[in-house]
C-alpha cells in the first residue's frame, strides 16, 4: 500500500493516478512481453504457436500480484517473477521463449515509455482546456482596467486581459514542448543485457522495429538503459507547467486579500469555509496549486542525478526516477485540473479594481505624466519632477501629479547637450 498523501488525496488527478498505479505498471509489461513475442514469431525467432500462447497468458488476470512483489523484494525488480508468472501459465517449451533475450530495463522502460505518452497527452489535453479557459476571460476582461503591479506595488493601469495574456502564451508554449518532447519519449526500449541486443540474435533490429511498430513507439537505433535525459525532461516538463499554474495562482491569492479584494475563486456555500471563523471564503484552489507546485519543484533537484547512471546499468539512479517521475506527473495533471477550476469559475470586482487605481490619488498616472513633459523637457528632468511630486504627495496625502505638470520646472527648455 503506497504512503497517504492528503495534497493529491484531495487535488489528485485521477488520470495521472491510474497512469502510474501499480495495474498501470504491471499492464505496460504485459504489453512489452506481449509484443516481444509476436515481434520475435513475425521474424522467425521464436514459433508463432509459442507467441500466441503467450500472448494469452501475458493478462493481468494471469498475475498474482502478492506473489509476484514477494519475488520481486527478493530480486530486486519485478520482471523475474512476471516471467515465471506467465512462464507457469503456458506448456514447457512456450514457457521456454517468454522474454526471450530481453532484460529486466527492456521491459520496465518499456512499459515507462507507454506511461510517459500517455501522461503527456492528458497533460496536453489538459493544458488545451485550461488554455481555452484563459482565452476566454482574457476576451472577456480585455477592457476591465486595473492597476499593473510590480514588486507588488501599483505601476501603471493595465487590463485584467493583458496581465493574463502572458500566461495564455506561456501555456501555448508547453503545448509546444510537449509536441517537441513525445517522439524523444515514446520510445521502446530491446537493447538486452549490455546494450549489444546480443542475446536477441540476428534479427534483433528487425524485432526491434516491430516490437516498437506493436506498441505504438518509436525504434531509438540505440539503447537508453543509461541515458536518461528523456526521462529527466519528461520530470522538468511537469514541474515548469506546475510552475505556470502556481504563478495565475499566486496573483488570485494576492488580488483575493481583504485590502485588495479584485479577484476571487469560484464560490459554493462552504467552498474554503473555516472550522471557526465564519466570514472566511479561502483561496483553497490556488493554495492548492501553489503546494502542488512548491512540490514538483523540489522534486526536479533529483532530476540530474537520474543522468549520472554510469557504464550499461545503473547502480541506484533508476530507483529515483521510480518514486519521482510518478509524482511529478500527478503534480502536474493535478495543478492544471486545479488551475482550470479557478478561471473557468473566476470572480471579478471591476469596480473594485478602478477604485483601487485611485488610491495613490493618481499616482499611478505619474509614467504618463512624465512621458507628455518629456516632450518639452527632456525624460530625466521630467522623471525628477514627477519623482519629488509623488514623493509630497505621499507625504501629504494629497494628489499632485497634475498640479507638477504646471510648474515653472516643467516648462523650462532643457539644456542642449554638448558634444
Amino acid at each position: 500500500m503506497g504512503t497517504f498523501s492528503l495534497l493529491t488525496h484531495l487535488d489528485g488527478s485521477a488520470e495521472q493516478l491510474a497512469t502510474f498505479s501499480e495495474r498501470s505498471s504491471v499492464e505496460g509489461w504485459l504489453a512489452a512481453e506481449r509484443a516481444l513475442a509476436l515481434a520475435q514469431a513475425e521474424h522467425g525467432v521464436i514459433a508463432a504457436d509459442d507467441a500466441a500462447a503467450i500472448v494469452l497468458a501475458a493478462r493481468f488476470d494471469t498475475v498474482d500480484l502478492p506473489a509476484l512483489w514477494q519475488v520481486a523484494r527478493t530480486v530486486g525488480y519485478p520482471v523475474h517473477g512476471l516471467v515465471e508468472q506467465i512462464g507457469g501459465a503456458l506448456p514447457p517449451h512456450a514457457a521456454g521463449r517468454v522474454h526471450f533475450g530481453a532484460t529486466t530495463q527492456d521491459v520496465m522502460d518499456t512499459g515507462l515509455a507507454l506511461q510517459l505518452v500517455r501522461s503527456l497527452g492528458l497533460l496536453d489535453r489538459d493544458l488545451g482546456l485550461l488554455g481555452d479557459a484563459l482565452a476566454a476571460r482574457v476576451t472577456e476582461h480585455a477592457g476591465t482596467v486595473m492597476p499593473a503591479r510590480t514588486h507588488a506595488q501599483q505601476a501603471v493601469p493595465t487590463t485584467l486581459g493583458a496581465t493574463l495574456a502572458p500566461l495564455l502564451a506561456e501555456l501555448a508554449r508547453h503545448r509546444t514542448r510537449i509536441a517537441e518532447a513525445l517522439p524523444r519519449l515514446g520510445v521502446a526500449q530491446l537493447f538486452g543485457a549490455g546494450g549489444t541486443a546480443a542475446a536477441l540474435g540476428p534479427r534483433s533490429r528487425e524485432v526491434r522495429a516491430t516490437y516498437a511498430r506493436l506498441l505504438g513507439l518509436r525504434d531509438p537505433g540505440v539503447a537508453w538503459h543509461v541515458a536518461r535525459d528523456g526521462v529527466a525532461e519528461f520530470g522538468w516538463l511537469c514541474a515548469t507547467v506546475a510552475a505556470t499554474c502556481a504563478r495565475l495562482a499566486r496573483n488570485v491569492v494576492d488580488l483575493s486579500r481583504t485590502e485588495v479584494g479584485e479577484v476571487f475563486e469560484p464560490y459554493t456555500s462552504h467552498r474554503g469555509a473555516s472550522s471557526t471563523m465564519p466570514q472566511k471564503v479561502n483561496p483553497i484552489s490556488s493554495e492548492a496549486i501553489i503546494g502542488l507546485s512548491g512540490a514538483a519543484g523540489a522534486l526536479v533537484s533529483s532530476l540530474p542525478r537520474i543522468q549520472e547512471a554510469g557504464h550499461e546499468r545503473a547502480a541506484g539512479e533508476w530507483q529515483i526516477e521510480w518514486q519521482v517521475i510518478p509524482q511529478l506527473a500527478v503534480l502536474a495533471g493535478s495543478a492544471l485540473e486545479q488551475t482550470r477550476v479557478v478561471v473557468e469559475g473566476l470572480r471579478v470586482d471591476a469596480d473594485r479594481m478602478r477604485a483601487n487605481l485611485g488610491l495613490e490619488g493618481g499616482l499611478v498616472m505619474a509614467e504618463a505624466h512624465m512621458m507628455h513633459m518629456a516632450d518639452r523637457i527632456g525624460h530625466q528632468l521630467a522623471h525628477d519632477l514627477l519623482y519629488e511630486a509623488a514623493t509630497r504627495a505621499r507625504a501629504r496625502h494629497t494628489p499632485s501629479t497634475p498640479r507638477c505638470a504646471r510648474s515653472p520646472r516643467s516648462r523650462a527648455t532643457p539644456t542642449p547637450s554638448r558634444t
